[in-house]
């Protein structure tokens, strides 16, 4: 099974998203060392993290102009749906799924924080967001219209905003 340990480069300087990105790993490690008997307990309680962790970031982007159809809302979720179905899977006696959902997880996590978190974070950092009051503190910042596709000026859901960003 891959092994996620915290490190500087999955820091982003946003606390509250560092700290919550450190419980993921942390509690990503208790699954992966959990007895059978409690894998899970332990997967529930990750579940319960990542959808809250999820739920927190999707805010952080409606409350600065990204869509909730961008990409990176939409990885939150078909990852959340994976993770529940592994969920169902494993109280159905699969818990070798349960397990190698477990290291998928330890190899995705690192490449999501280090682009569309890192991209996030810098965002609200541009913008002054404060993640604990949901308050912006520059608001002449903000994007004049809603962020679509991954948040990216290459990336829209038009194939003709596309072409014209290049």
């Amino acid at each position: 099974m891959t092994q996620l340990e915290w490190s500087d480069a999955l820091s982003l300087d946003l606390p509250l998203m560092d700290d919550t990105h450190r419980e993921f790993v942390d509690l990503l490690a208790a699954v992966r060392t959990a007895p059978d008997a409690d894998l899970l307990q332990h997967w529930q309680g990750l579940i319960e993290h990542t959808d809250d962790h999820f739920g927190r970031e999707d805010r952080w982007m409606q409350d600065t102009r990204f869509s909730s159809s961008n990409c990176h809302s939409v990885q939150h979720k078909v990852v959340l749906q994976v993770m529940r179905e592994g969920a169902v899977r494993g109280a159905a006696g699969d818990l070798a799924l349960v397990r190698q959902m477990a290291s998928e997880l330890a190899i995705w996590f690192p490449q999501h924080a280090q682009t569309m978190d890192a991209a996030l974070a810098l965002h609200l950092r541009r913008v002054g967001y404060d993640p604990e009051t949901g308050q912006v503190a520059s608001p002449d910042a903000l994007p004049g219209a809603v962020i679509h596709g991954c948040g990216g000026a290459t990336c829209s859901d038009s194939p003709e905003d596309a072409l014209a960003a290049h």
